[in-house]
């Protein structure tokens, strides 16, 4: 038997089988923009949501729900959570963003978030994933 304690933080996470709060705030962010941006939510619960920033045309590159990110003036609003979850949410797949329910929707996003590194270490940055090898990993 292993003693935890001896480990380091990183691969304490790993034994446990435990993400950081990191990964876990990511992971939460895309579970609360996958009902909005796929008009989901009743759109008076999102009034705050203009639809400037989802695109409308169906690019190549990204899926139908893609975010455009207008440019940034101030400070104060490129932490907002439009601006923060931008790139994660126009990496992912359409397999993954056109799931049916919310539950289909989580464990294709976790399939595809299988291998990142912020999953366990918390100075990690997070990688927004080959988009190209989605559909290998969650077929």
């Amino acid at each position: 038997m292993i003693a935890i304690k001896t480990l380091k933080y990183e691969e304490r996470l790993k034994y446990l089988n435990l993400p950081t709060l990191k990964y876990r705030r990511f992971r939460g962010d895309m579970i609360d923009a996958y009902p909005i941006f796929t008009m989901k939510y009743d759109t008076t619960v999102t009034s705050w949501f203009s639809g400037k920033h989802v695109e409308s045309k169906y690019n190549l590159r990204n899926h139908r729900f893609s975010i455009h990110q207008l440019p940034i003036h101030f400070d104060m609003r490129k932490l907002s959570f439009i601006y923060r979850i931008a790139p994660m949410w126009n990496s992912l797949p359409d397999s993954v963003v056109l799931a049916n329910t919310i539950d289909t929707y989580e464990i294709r996003l976790d399939r595809f978030w299988f291998d990142q590194e912020i999953k366990y270490d918390w100075k990690a940055d997070s990688h927004t994933g080959s988009r190209s090898q989605a559909d290998a990993i969650l077929n």
